[in-house]
C-alpha cells in the first residue's frame, strides 16, 4: 500500500507488533496480534489500543484520532511481516462490534484493488466463506497470502 505508516516494534517471533499512533487525540499505543486458533494454521488477528494500567489490548476503545488510514496502512504492513513468517497462515478478522466490522470491510474494499494480487480474500457470511465482494455485507473476513 502506498500509503503512510507507522513504525513497527515486532514480537521476536512476529505475532505481536506494536505501534504508536499520532494524531488530534495525541499519542495512543496500539498493539496487533495475531493469535493462534485451535484449527492449525488458523490465527485470529487482535487489534486495539494497550491499556496502560493492564498493558492488555482495549478492542472497544475508539481512539478518533484522526489517523484511520495510517493505522489501516500499518495493520496490513504488520500482516505481511507476519505472512512472510508464516505463509501457510490463515488470518481471521471481525470487529469488536457490528460497527467496526463494517468499518473493516469499508477499509479493505477501499484499498482491495491495491492488496488483492497479494492475499486471497473471502467474507464470512454465517458459517460459510466465500470469496471476498465488494459492497457485500460480512460477518468477519479471512485472508492469506498468495504465495508465488
Amino acid at each position: 500500500m502506498k500509503l503512510d505508516k507507522y513504525a513497527l516494534k515486532a514480537g521476536q517471533d512476529q505475532t505481536v507488533f506494536e505501534f504508536v499512533s499520532e494524531g488530534s487525540k495525541g499519542v495512543i499505543r496500539k498493539v496487533i496480534l495475531f493469535q493462534p486458533t485451535t484449527e492449525p494454521n488458523l490465527f485470529n488477528l487482535a487489534f486495539g489500543d494497550r491499556d496502560p494500567l493492564t498493558g492488555d489490548i482495549n478492542d472497544m476503545a475508539i481512539s478518533n484520532n484522526g489517523d484511520t488510514d495510517k493505522v489501516l496502512a500499518t495493520v496490513v504492513a504488520a500482516l505481511y511481516i507476519f505472512c512472510e513468517r508464516y505463509p501457510d497462515a490463515f488470518v481471521y478478522a471481525t470487529g469488536s462490534t457490528a460497527t467496526r466490522t463494517r468499518l473493516y470491510r469499508m477499509g479493505i474494499s477501499r484499498f482491495y484493488d491495491e492488496v488483492q494480487n497479494d492475499f486471497f480474500f473471502y467474507g464470512q457470511v454465517g458459517d460459510d466463506f466465500p470469496e471476498f465482494e465488494l459492497g457485500r455485507e460480512y460477518d468477519g473476513f479471512l485472508v492469506k497470502r498468495k504465495i508465488d
